[in-house]
């Protein structure tokens, strides 16, 4: 008469706790009797208390089920055959009231796999409400239906199950991203200290009792101290009996102490199971014994049911909302990186939308040595980001990289970061260095736990060994350096996005193959045409360097600005026009050029931006009017104006003048290669700069804003 040998003297203990075999207990709450059968109809278990139960009508081990069993009590008889009779790979429940040796039974008989169990419940004495309660269900699910929101379902719910069961305290829990619970809903004797509010480990549920919790979705303890009733079993029966889906399975006598702790008589818990998980619980304390009718039991669990099909739909649609908005987003982005000559880097006007479609505070966009960032990203948090990244060089394009917080990564990085502790990075360029990061700053928290978290292993009842909580005070707790975890949806956002940025990457791969054969092809033409001169060799020198700025910048990479040095660029502008003079003794300058005026930069590459600035106004101005070169200090920069009259350029061409091997650009570039204004814009934005046009009657003005030194120049 002992329990199963697989429960045969386990001991809960610190580094077992959470692998208590719960399902396979071997023994039953005292309120009742377990029959089992094997697919022989042989009675291989029972709890050692049938016989004192059922007297004569409890069968032996050993008995085969047959027309005899339980006194030919032809109602439980028909229930059984049902049972046997049901598919093995699927539950099969069944419920019904009966009468045995002069007493009232609530039977409930389930088969699963090879195995039929049989439960007999005594029926609850003087339980009042018993009646009406299929009644009340309805009117409780009519309720439920009702609702518009999580919040206004799980406060109708508290109030409906408290109203079908009379306990003394029904609270709702959700549970979190970190499987810890949180009440959100209760109602209550007016006695008992409210809980909402208050949150539980995760601890207080383990793994095993989960997996419980969403195969049996309501677990009843009628009595907290009522002894356990051992189950015997056939000699050779050396597979245990699984008890998982049982209504007098014993309770853990961890939970036992829990609720002790807690001064609770008798529960009940209801599953909230949501997409096949534990997404939240009905949970039933009353400060004394207090059992159920089974009928009233499942009313609460038809109520739970349909409670969490609300609960799905809402989240559904909430998920369906955000997962549209972010496709539209996602359609507007790529089209930009399309079109656009930077690649992702043109995401950046999208930077405050793409936040927003994943509740981040900050934005990264990494491609080969350029960075772009949005929010509060300060320069050093994005250099030690791209240095993170470059752990994750082989991660698949499209797969996002996720942090929620920085614990176990260097002290410099927790240094550096500082509040930004949730990333989630996306690599979308195989071959390239590149990434789109959202940032989270982390979420500091003020928790309310229902007593302290902490394990405590003390001596308890059953020796040394983990004991629950002994105290549910409230204990507060400040949480920081971590940053709101990012869930399913965020991360089906981001593989998505990920998806297309891998599609428009291959795409500009392929177009910057086409546009290095076009490259190629025009300086070919133009080589054919060159005739042997200084002239025409120099001119070819440049048509070649640009060749080769252009497809190093088609490619995503830099131009490899000298950034340390400092050029003095009123000497290279008038030197240059110095130059245009001795070249063209015709054309008409007017200047307004300092001796001097310093600032950091390449000289070189600066030279090659005022050169064609130059060379666009000498081709395209009338050639009767003055070029007006006009250089200066303004504010905290150094800005150069080039100015030739001439019609307003056509917004076809204006708005294509500044990207390589388009139409009009290639139109207007008069025998050169239509890439002047292209490598000139980004030898200035690198250059921390900007140049734009601009037309005042009758003057085409092309600007160009530099950063200065301190400082400034003297006029010529």
């Amino acid at each position: 008469m002992t329990p199963d040998a697989a429960r045969e003297g386990f001991q809960v203990t610190l580094d077992n706790c959470d692998r208590e075999p719960i399902h396979i207990p071997g023994s039953i709450q005292a309120h009742g009797a377990l029959f089992a059968f094997d697919r022989q109809q042989r009675l291989t278990h029972r709890s050692t208390n049938a016989a004192d139960i059922l007297g004569p009508l409890a069968p032996a081990l050993g008995t085969p089920f047959d027309d005899t069993a339980f006194g030919r009590a032809g109602p439980l008889r028909d229930a059984l055959a049902e049972c046997f009779a049901a598919d093995g790979s699927e539950l099969a429940t069944v419920a019904l009231q009966v009468g045995l040796a002069g007493r009232g039974f609530e039977a409930v008989a389930h088969r699963l796999g090879e195995r039929v169990v049989l439960e007999l419940e005594f029926q609850p004495a003087g339980w009042q409400g018993h009646a009406d309660g299929v009644v009340r269900g309805t009117h409780g699910l009519h309720r439920i239906k009702r609702q518009r929101t999580i919040d206004e379902l799980m406060a109708v719910a508290v109030e409906e199950v408290r109203t079908l069961t009379g306990f003394d305290r029904v609270m709702a829990y959700r549970f979190r991203h970190d499987d810890s619970g949180e009440v959100v809903a209760e109602a209550r004797a007016d006695a008992l200290e409210p809980f909402v509010g208050r949150r539980y480990p995760a601890s207080d549920i383990p793994a095993q009792a989960r997996r419980l919790y969403t195969i049996n979705t309501l677990r009843h303890i009628p009595d907290v101290r009522q002894p356990t009733v051992a189950v015997e079993a056939l000699a050779h029966e050396a597979v245990p009996l699984d008890m998982s889906h049982a209504v007098l399975r014993s309770v853990s006598p961890v939970h036992i102490e829990y609720l002790s702790n807690l001064g609770i008589g008798a529960s009940m818990s209801i599953s909230i199971v949501v997409h096949g998980k534990l997404w939240g619980m009905l949970a039933c304390h009353h400060m004394t014994a207090r059992h159920l009718p089974y009928t009233v039991r499942a009313a609460c669990d038809v109520l739970a049911q349909v409670l969490a099909v609300h609960v799905q739909a809402l989240l559904d649609q909430a998920t369906a909302r955000r997962m549209a908005s972010a496709a539209q987003l996602r359609a507007r982005a790529i089209e930009a990186v399309l079109h656009a000559e930077d690649g992702v880097l043109s995401l950046l006007p999208f930077a405050d939308e793409l936040a927003g479609a994943f509740g981040a505070q900050g934005l990264l966009l990494v491609h080969h040595e350029k960075f772009a960032t949005w929010g509060d990203v300060a320069a050093p948090v994005a250099r030690m980001v791209v240095e993170w990244l470059d752990r994750f060089a082989d991660t698949p394009a499209g797969e996002p990289v996720t942090r929620h917080s920085l614990e176990g990564e260097s002290e410099l990085m927790r240094s550096v970061m500082g509040r930004w502790c949730g990333l989630l990075a996306l690599r979308f360029a195989e071959p390239a260095k590149g990434w789109v990061v959202l940032l989270r700053k982390e979420q500091i928290e003020t928790i309310s736990w229902g007593g302290k978290p902490d394990k405590q292993y003390v001596h308890g009842p059953l020796g040394p060994r983990l004991t629950p909580r002994a105290s549910f005070d409230i204990w507060k707790e400040t949480v920081r350096g971590q940053a709101v975890p990012w869930n399913e949806t965020d991360l089906q956002i981001a593989r998505d996005m990920a998806a297309e940025l891998v599609r428009a990457s291959s795409i500009r791969v392929a177009e910057i193959d086409r546009a290095r054969g076009h490259l190629l092809a025009m300086l070919t033409d133009n080589l054919g045409d060159t005739a042997e001169s200084p002239a025409e060799a120099s001119r070819m020198q440049r048509l070649v360097g640009q060749v080769l700025d252009a497809s190093r910048l088609q490619s995503g990479g830099a131009l490899g600005v000298r950034h340390e040095a400092t050029a003095d660029l009123g000497d290279i502008v008038s030197r240059l026009l110095d130059e245009l003079a001795a070249a063209y003794p015709q054309a008409k300058v007017i200047r307004q050029v300092p001796r001097s005026l310093a600032l950091k930069g390449d000289a070189p590459r600066l030279r090659q931006v005022v050169a064609a600035l130059l060379r666009n106004a000498r081709l395209h101005g009338a050639p009767t009017e003055a070029v007006i070169v006009q250089l200066r200090l303004s504010g905290a920069g150094v800005t150069l104006d080039v100015s030739n009259v001439a019609p307003a350029i056509p917004d076809a061409v204006a708005g294509a003048m500044f990207d390589p091997l388009t139409q009009p650009a290639r139109a207007a570039a008069r025998g050169g290669l239509g890439l002047d204004l292209y490598i000139a814009r980004h030898i200035v934005q690198e250059h921390g700069g900007s140049i734009e046009y601009s037309y005042a009657e009758p003057y085409v003005v092309f600007t160009v804003t530099l950063p200065a030194l301190p400082g400034g120049g003297e006029p010529a």
